[in-house]
């Protein structure tokens, strides 16, 4: 019996493993599609289960003044897709105010693009309550990228409350990682 766990386990990995050898390039009229692994999207996490969460981003890259090498340079503001949040709070703090004002931008200019915005909480508190907590923090930062000029049918909201941490772990730090918003970019 332990043996059938660890080759089931182990045989999803091989499988994503064969899949992944190349990127997954799209076309939508003049509109590269990619798939960016989670290396490139900074974002990676574990689900409460040990299975590998992964990046599900996909980026359109049009012509305008954020090309691909933007998504891919840590010092541009679109390249962080994730903002994190105090304990208890939907408020965006202030070192995410750049982040969420470029991917504003990139929205109000790119209106063929969909964002779904995740939201998640640390473990402490009921399922219900968390459950709602994510959801007010995605619906906090929808609010911030439509004040740059994005629109409201750009968005899909989605909480995930506890149930995808980041970081696993009953400490400060792995609490303060959880407590998230995940910007994914999805292609219309």
């Amino acid at each position: 019996m332990k043996y059938f766990k660890l080759f089931a386990l182990i045989l999803p990995m091989f499988m994503l493993a064969a899949c992944s050898s190349s990127p997954n390039r799209d076309y939508e009229g003049d509109v590269a599609v990619e798939d960016l692994s989670a290396e490139s999207s900074g974002v990676r996490g574990q689900g409460a289960n040990g299975e590998d969460m992964g990046a599900e981003t996909q980026v359109v890259v049009g012509e305008d003044s954020y090309a691909a090498g933007e998504w891919n340079n840590p010092s541009s503001p679109l390249y962080n897709r994730v903002v994190y949040f105090e304990y208890d709070s939907d408020t965006v703090r202030s070192e995410d105010q750049e982040t969420l004002r470029a991917h504003g931008a990139y929205l109000a200019k790119n209106p063929n693009l969909t964002v779904r915005l995740e939201g998640h909480t640390d473990e402490r508190g009921s399922r219900e309550y968390n459950l709602a907590l994510g959801e007010r923090r995605a619906l906090s930062v929808r609010q911030i990228l439509m004040l740059q000029g994005a629109s409201i049918d750009q968005f899909q909201v989605t909480s995930f409350g506890e149930e995808r941490p980041a970081a696993d772990g009953s400490d400060d730090y792995s609490w303060s990682q959880n407590r998230r918003v995940e910007i994914r970019y999805l292609g219309r």
